[in-house]
């Protein structure tokens, strides 16, 4: 089998990113000027590649960042394994670890391992974890295309991150994202491996 090349993106900027919101799965925004910029930059760095598939979670803001490439006629298939983690009854509020006690302790939780818990009506990594698999099992069953075009958001791609890479969802914090940023793997048919890790070079 040759090299299966998986290029995995954070969506670009929204204003709820901007404003410190919450967005979640339950939150479909837009991007705003700077994300549409950003999806730019980066369709203008990556156009001369040969993608055979893209896709993007179901939600608007992933399908916006990669347009570009949409409008040249690529396939596209929006995939809900790849949607945002549920924050529940917290979406569309601004919580942030500083100020914010049960998003904390939430955190903590999962730090220590327990990967099962979760905001009051929302998932835990556990379950995205669950129906990222899906995912997984499809593109690792689809040999033919060769290149592909990941888009997701940030919570969501730190546990897909893990399950490529054997990583305990407890150590998903390590995989740092920023809107528009670029994780770019490899997968030889028995592993997956990184070859660049959040690089943003096409942001500049």
């Amino acid at each position: 089998m040759s090299v299966k090349k998986i290029y995995l993106i954070r969506h670009g900027q929204t204003d709820f990113n901007v404003q410190g919101i919450v967005q979640g799965s339950g939150v479909d925004s837009s991007l705003n000027a700077a994300g549409h910029e950003q999806a730019s930059r980066f369709f203008a760095a990556y156009k001369h590649l040969a993608f055979d598939k893209v896709y993007t979670s179901t939600l608007q803001r992933t399908q916006q960042s990669v347009q570009g490439f949409l409008d040249l006629g690529l396939p596209h298939e929006a995939h809900p394994g790849l949607n945002e983690i549920s924050w529940g009854l917290r979406e569309g509020t601004r919580i942030t670890p500083q100020e914010d006690a049960e998003y904390q302790g939430v955190l903590n939780q999962w730090a220590k391992g327990e990967t099962h818990a979760r905001l009051m009506g929302g998932e835990s990594p556990d379950e995205v974890a669950a129906r990222q698999r899906t995912f997984i099992d499809l593109i690792i069953s689809r040999p033919e295309e060769e290149t592909i075009l990941v888009c997701m958001h940030g919570r969501a791609m730190r546990v897909l991150l893990c399950q490529l890479l054997n990583y305990n969802l407890s150590c998903m914090d390590a995989f740092e994202h920023r809107n528009l940023c670029l994780y770019r793997l490899h997968y030889t048919g028995s592993m997956f491996s990184v070859r660049s890790f959040l690089d943003t070079a096409h942001l500049t």
